[in-house]
């Protein structure tokens, strides 16, 4: 029978040791497990059945162009959501969600004197205005850049195809 080199012997043992080292260690916390705590703790729910795909939204964002770029980053059931990059940097995210799966979020609405599009419109916070259109569906757009301003937000709320939106049911 051959005898193994000492340190073909050393090293086996040493993979052995790390392999079973990190076997034992338990992973991190990944972002998501943060996003999920986070909006259960507003008061989201689990998705309704009736809720809409999240990929059936993706129509009603508007087109990018303009020195804008227009990129996908999320898509759940009754949910979508799109990073707006100017020269490769974000300088706001755009959201559809459906209010079937926290309808709390449709009463912020209710006592709005304002509108865009002629949609009930709130202000979220310095960096936030939103619209919700046909009593159902939350349209969002967030400043990630002070460069991108809250006209910057209404007038990209006016560019998503809220009329379509509007005929979802």
């Amino acid at each position: 029978m051959p005898r193994l080199p000492r340190r073909q012997i050393l090293f086996t043992c040493l993979l052995g040791m790390i392999l079973w080292v990190s076997a034992c260690t338990s992973a991190p916390p990944s972002r998501f497990d943060q996003a999920q705590k986070d909006s259960t703790s507003r008061g989201a729910t689990s998705v309704v059945k009736e809720s809409e795909a999240g990929g059936s939204f993706n129509r009603y964002f508007p087109k990018a162009g303009s020195g804008y770029q227009k990129v996908y980053s999320q898509e759940k059931k009754g949910f979508a959501e799109a990073k707006l990059k100017q020269d490769g940097k974000e300088v706001a995210v755009m959201a559809i969600s459906d209010t079937l799966n926290n309808p709390s979020a449709a009463n912020k609405f209710k006592n709005s004197s304002e509108t865009i599009a002629g949609y009930p419109a709130v202000s979220q916070g310095k960096t936030g205005t939103a619209i919700l259109v046909g009593n159902r569906f939350q349209v969002k757009v967030l400043s990630r850049d002070p460069s991108f301003t809250e006209s910057d937000r209404e007038a990209w709320l006016s560019k998503f195809d809220l009329n379509g939106l509007s005929r979802l049911k």
